[in-house]
């Protein structure tokens, strides 16, 4: 199966390099139109999903990771548009100049090719990574999890008809419908097909794509985020970020994991955070030493908790004595995905930007802006946290390479 819908996407991305901006953006406002129109489509094959899920015991919030609704297929149509209105980067010039040989040497911007993407439960990423790479003149091959293949499957499903409809090739999107490790396994060596390879999900998916992957990899983000609140913090604003970073939607990447809090202020924010959120909704924590004694009905904290991305009502709940320690802390655990501090301490604030190692690094905001809609890119294919190629929330431009165009009028070298 690998090897035909492979075969599928390499020749489909030679076709989708020529489509032009225009023929791109108006199919990507025809597929959000369609989107809306089949929603009934969607949401009966998405039941279906939500249904196996609830018969194998899965959690509610994860099961929010599967769920689609009229109003969360409203978004994924809305972010077609953004995309759609996004500028083409397939084709800038980043640079031009005439060497000392008399060549005109530019540098564009050109499709990576054929990309493959490996996922966990959520569907709307078979629309977000399509239409990115769709958008930049890629063909992708779709992997998701067997949780949310009937979702998936009625997702590409609907793209291909579009495509057709348009005289489009219908290659330029693949669902490998057999979600066995064997082919994925298959998939992440089929060097032959892809020219990249993205996981995004669990630590355990990406560690196992990281480790027999033979395909280049993008690593995305690992969410095990902190929220550092300062001596000089500002206590009902950290407790309202606190709250929105952990309980708006725990089971996303940018949701707070871990909260970090400087002794001078945790004696009094901690018991005040702990009555405010079970207001909104009950969260474990698991606490250092210290800081259980501040909280009522935490457990204790293992050394591993602190750097456990739960996807669930629990944070872990440091308590230190400087600065310094919370950026040592953040830095040992933190997965480099995002990391905020509330302070009013305008240096250190600065500093927690300088010296925390991560895709996103905020003060006094929620991590959960993290995000590719929001930072203005569109849909995002994933958050990267390593630093080759692409960081943070990956739109277009991550999604391309370059290629150096030569004019020259007979020249050889000497």
């Amino acid at each position: 199966m690998i090897e035909e819908l492979g075969q599928n996407v390499k020749l489909a991305s030679s076709t989708l390099a020529k489509v032009s901006t225009i023929e791109k953006n108006e199919f990507l406002r025809k597929l959000a139109t369609s989107l809306i129109e089949n929603t009934a489509r969607i949401l009966k094959e998405n039941q279906k999903d939500l249904g196996k899920a609830q018969e194998h015991g899965i959690s509610e919030v994860m099961i929010d990771r599967l769920r689609l609704t009229e109003s969360r297929i409203v978004g994924i149509a809305e972010s077609l548009q953004q995309v759609a209105d996004l500028a083409d980067p397939i084709g800038q010039v980043l640079q031009g100049f005439t060497n000392l040989d008399g060549l005109k040497i530019v540098q564009k911007r050109v499709p990576l090719g054929a990309v493959g993407m490996i996922f966990e439960s959520r569907p709307n990423v078979t629309i977000d990574a399509f239409s990115l790479c769709f958008k930049t003149g890629n063909a992708v091959l779709l992997r998701g999890g067997s949780d949310a293949i009937y979702s998936n499957t009625i997702l590409v499903t609907i793209i291909k008809e579009n495509l057709i409809s348009s005289g489009l090739t219908a290659h330029a999107v693949e669902l490998l419908t057999d979600t066995s490790h064997a082919e994925a396994e298959k998939m992440m060596q089929a060097t032959d097909y892809l020219d990249v390879l993205i996981p995004r999900g669990s630590a355990r998916l990406i560690d196992t794509v990281k480790a027999k992957a033979k395909v280049p990899v993008i690593e995305t983000g690992v969410g095990n985020c902190t929220i550092f609140v300062d001596e000089s913090a500002d206590i009902d604003m950290a407790i309202k970020i606190a709250i929105n970073a952990k309980t708006q939607r725990p089971s996303v990447c940018n949701a707070a994991e871990s909260l970090v809090v400087h002794a001078k202020i945790a004696h009094e924010f901690l018991p005040k955070l702990q009555i405010a959120i079970n207001k909104v909704h009950k969260v474990e924590f698991r606490a250092d030493e210290r800081a259980l004694t501040e909280l009522s009905n935490a457990v204790s904290a293992a050394d591993e908790d602190f750097g456990t991305e739960y996807l669930d009502y629990i944070m872990s709940v440091k308590i230190v004595d400087s600065f310094d320690e919370a950026v040592k802390h953040i830095n040992r655990y933190s997965s480099k995905h995002s990391e905020a501090i509330v302070t009013r301490d305008y240096f250190n604030a600065q500093r927690f930007q300088d010296e925390i190692d991560a895709a996103a690094v905020y003060v006094n905001a929620s991590t959960r802006f993290t995000d590719g809609f929001v930072f203005g890119l569109g849909a995002e294919i994933g958050i990267s946290t390593q630093k080759l190629h692409a960081r943070g929330p990956m739109g277009l431009e991550a999604l391309t390479s370059t290629k150096y165009l030569i004019d020259g009028t007979g020249q050889i070298r000497e």
